[in-house]
């Protein structure tokens, strides 16, 4: 881990990319996981107030509704159309995840943005947790469902290829300091991967490695060709949302003092989504706090690790991804 890595992500720059620089997203479709609260509901917000129509996914109808209202009320009157739709979907559960991407696909035919956005504190759940088909919580939730239900929206992300420029369609995957700060060795231990790492925090910090690892497998497997798009890992950045429950008190007092609003965290994604300093050629990169592509990931063992086999390392993210696919597959299956 570089030193330089943490303070430039604890501490970064004013946001140069912010909703003021993006152009009207009327007739854009996008979809932010975790959209009722936090990071999630201030990039709806942003989306919304520039004329997208987004799906907010969330596991609670009455609370996805009242944060839609809310944003509603708070944005002013506009020349732009946007519309904000509520998006049943729980993470913990693929049959959730299966009927999302249905539900989806019944009212749209093109998705130009899935911002995978999603998760649980690491100190928000027990020890041990497992989702609804038994896979380990952290792994399931910021995972395997976001893997599968990624995927399960290709035939929506190609149609917005065909109908737009392929570097404007994109796949946002949620990373983390932590990834670099406290992830195992090579970011995932394969070994353990089933039962899970001994402790929350290392649970919690292998999962957003995995997701640097299914953001770049993405970019692998969809970023070339006539149907290539951009995929992205991000992370948001130290902020004030529901990411720290379960926190000591004694320990947010410090915390506090590092901490940002989660509007900045939206910034950082609104630039994985939307900045066209992202193009083809930095498909599969790492965007740091608030709107920075990170030129070169500090850790040199998860550098290694991400090589192809065939080039002396040791295939990471295609071995992760094929993990994923086993704990979803049956559902997959069952959606073609």
């Amino acid at each position: 881990m570089a030193l330089w890595s943490v303070w430039t992500q604890y501490f970064p720059p004013k946001p140069s990319f912010t909703e003021a620089s993006i152009p009207s997203q009327e007739g854009r479709i996008v979809i932010v996981t975790g959209g009722n609260a936090g990071v999630g509901f201030e990039l709806c917000k942003m989306l919304y107030g520039r004329g997208a129509t987004v799906y907010m996914g969330a596991r609670s109808e009455e609370r996805a509704t009242a944060a839609i209202q809310q944003i509603i009320s708070e944005t002013p009157a506009n020349t732009f159309n946007g519309k904000l739709n509520f998006l049943a979907l729980d993470l913990n559960d693929l049959a959730s995840v299966e009927d999302a991407a249905a539900a989806f696909a019944a009212k749209e035919t093109k998705l130009d943005i899935l911002f995978n956005n999603a998760g649980i504190g690491a100190l928000s759940v027990p020890y041990g947790s497992k989702t609804a088909q038994g896979t380990e919580a952290f792994m399931g939730i910021h995972c395997v469902g976001p893997l599968l239900f990624s995927k399960l929206l290709l035939p929506q992300l190609r149609k917005a290829v065909q109908l737009s420029d392929s570097e404007k369609v994109r796949v946002v995957w949620a990373g983390s300091l932590l990834a670099e700060m406290s992830s195992p060795t090579d970011g995932v231990d394969f070994a353990i991967l089933d039962e899970g790492p001994k402790t929350r925090m290392g649970a919690y910090s292998a999962t957003k490695a995995g997701n640097i690892f299914l953001a770049a497998e993405w970019a692998r497997r969809y970023g070339s060709g006539e149907e290539a798009m951009i995929s992205v890992a991000q992370n948001p950045g130290n902020l004030r949302t529901n990411m720290f429950k379960g926190t000591p008190g004694w320990w947010m007092i410090v915390l506090n003092r590092t901490l940002y609003p989660a509007k900045f965290g939206a910034y950082t994604e609104l630039y994985a989504g939307l900045s066209p300093d992202i193009t083809l050629d930095r498909n599969g990169a790492y965007i740091m706090p608030w709107g920075r592509i990170q030129e070169h990931f500090p850790r040199k063992d998860v550098v290694e690790a991400m090589k192809p086999q065939d080039q002396g390392g040791k295939g990471a993210p295609k071995r992760f991804w094929e993990w994923c696919e086993s704990k979803h597959r049956e559902f997959e299956s069952k959606s073609k």
